[in-house]
């Protein structure tokens, strides 16, 4: 557990600078769509609040998920370090509870419009791309971690098996929200065990019936389960509307707007059942 700890933040750096690096030349390379706004002032946005984000996960918390993982294992707290089971079982059912919390934390960020109201800068982006996947209301990264870390405490899941979800939790939040195109006969098979940017793509739609869609970030079988998955948008991948109907200019794309926009933007129709404002 040490070499864990010891090791983590170099784990986790390398594998998100390996996976964005590589997402970003796919991009050049192979383009699923053409971007409908600059890129150079979207990604300094996309990626200021990225920064923001670290910098106050930082300062607000002492440890990360796999510190109180630690804990929870030195100290025998959680579900699963009540259970006499192999490691490898632990792992793998440690890692699929951990994304299904993911799951169903990000249905109620659509589902509560106070949530939602944070979780619009996500959506707000007009473009989807790797930095898509890094844009998020520093709020709604602080709500996160102490969601995760609560659910840590109570799973008392194996340190090995949370380093693992974080790690893949961060590339495949930047894979599914790459603009990369990918052979439709291979999507269809991708798609049976990871989320791909065409599964995902259809979340970002401006229609709120595919917005509240398709939750799922690393693995895609809660929304076949659970009743939200929807396989193509309505007006097909390239003909596809991104982002939000009420803010759909140049001027809502930078830093401090997104900083702004959950204490007065505009819910719009959004929310899972209603509950949003109207449209103006």
């Amino acid at each position: 557990m040490s070499w864990i700890l010891n090791h983590e933040p170099a784990v986790r750096l390398g594998a998100f600078l390996g996976i964005f690096a590589v997402m970003a030349l796919w991009e050049l390379a192979g383009p699923r769509r053409r971007l409908t706004t600059a890129k150079g002032p979207r990604w300094f946005a996309n990626l200021g609040i990225t920064i923001v984000n670290t910098v106050v996960v930082r300062l607000l918390f002492s440890t990360a998920a796999v510190g109180m993982a630690v804990v929870a294992a030195e100290r025998g707290w959680g579900v699963l370090n009540q259970i006499s089971a192999p490691a490898a079982i632990t792992i793998i059912a440690a890692v699929l509870l951990l994304d299904l919390t993911i799951y169903l934390q990000h249905v109620m960020f659509h589902a509560v419009p106070l949530l939602w109201r944070l979780h619009m800068v996500h959506h707000a982006d007009i473009d989807f791309d790797v930095t898509t996947g890094l844009r998020f209301h520093p709020v709604e990264i602080v709500l996160s971690m102490l969601i995760k870390l609560g659910v840590v405490l109570f799973l008392g899941p194996p340190v090995v098996a949370v380093l693992i979800f974080e790690v893949l939790l961060n590339a495949t939040a930047m894979f599914n929200h790459g603009n990369v195109r990918i052979a439709l006969s291979l999507d269809c098979v991708l798609r049976r065990f990871v989320v791909t940017p065409d599964m995902h793509r259809v979340h970002h739609s401006v229609i709120p019936q595919e917005t509240n869609s398709n939750f799922g970030f690393n693995l895609p079988w809660w929304d076949r389960l659970l009743g939200t998955y929807r396989a193509q948008p309505a007006a097909g991948q390239e003909g596809m509307a991104i982002g939000l109907e009420q803010y759909q200019e140049q001027r809502h794309q930078t830093l401090a707007w997104m900083l702004g926009l959950p204490f007065v933007g505009r819910t719009g129709r959004y929310p899972v059942g209603g509950g949003g404002d109207a449209l103006s």
